[in-house]
């Protein structure tokens, strides 16, 4: 036997070596790429499971917000410190400014949409009870109370559209 059949021997025995070592490395690597999908899948699930309730939570502060910056209850809730509007006006203000600080970091668990939401009825509300202040006959903190009880009547409140937004993203998150 010479060398070049010994060569070409050689070759056919290492060619099914090959293709078999081959097909076990592509099975392998699907094998694996496949197994980390999988625990990507439960892991991502697993933190969903464990962020839900802290989400939930989030829209129930929340609405709990934007129940308490509502002007009717506000207004029950605030009661003027004596019959200067201005002061009356900033204490409100003050009011919904700490409900709102006490909330910030409900924010990383809501939507962007939301927040915005939220936000824009917050500073709607404050526009609100400023423009209040501003009318001519609201001359004592008394009166501004009845104008913005007055204003409200005729229209929905911020709180009442933000409120809605949040339950419908509650909504779909089932």
């Amino acid at each position: 036997m010479d060398i070049a059949t010994k060569l070409i021997d050689a070759l056919l025995y290492a060619i099914p070596a090959i293709i078999t070592g081959l097909i076990a490395y592509y099975f392998f690597r699907e094998h694996t790429k496949n197994e980390d999908g999988r625990r990507r899948f439960l892991l991502q699930k697993e933190m969903q499971v464990n962020a839900m309730p802290l989400r939930l939570q989030a829209y129930e502060r929340m609405a709990l917000f934007l129940e308490r910056i509502t002007p009717s209850k506000l207004l029950i809730r605030v009661n003027p410190t004596s019959s200067d509007k201005d002061s009356y006006e900033s204490l409100l203000i003050a009011n919904i400014e700490q409900e709102f600080e006490h909330n910030l970091s409900q924010q990383i668990y809501i939507s962007d949409d939301c927040w915005r939401i939220i936000t824009a009825a917050k500073n709607a509300t404050i526009q609100l009870i400023r423009k209040a202040n501003l009318l001519e006959k609201t001359d004592t903190a008394n009166k501004l109370r009845e104008v913005i009880l007055t204003e409200m009547m005729e229209k929905r409140t911020p709180s009442d559209t933000a409120l809605s937004y949040i339950k419908k993203e509650v909504g779909e998150m089932w």
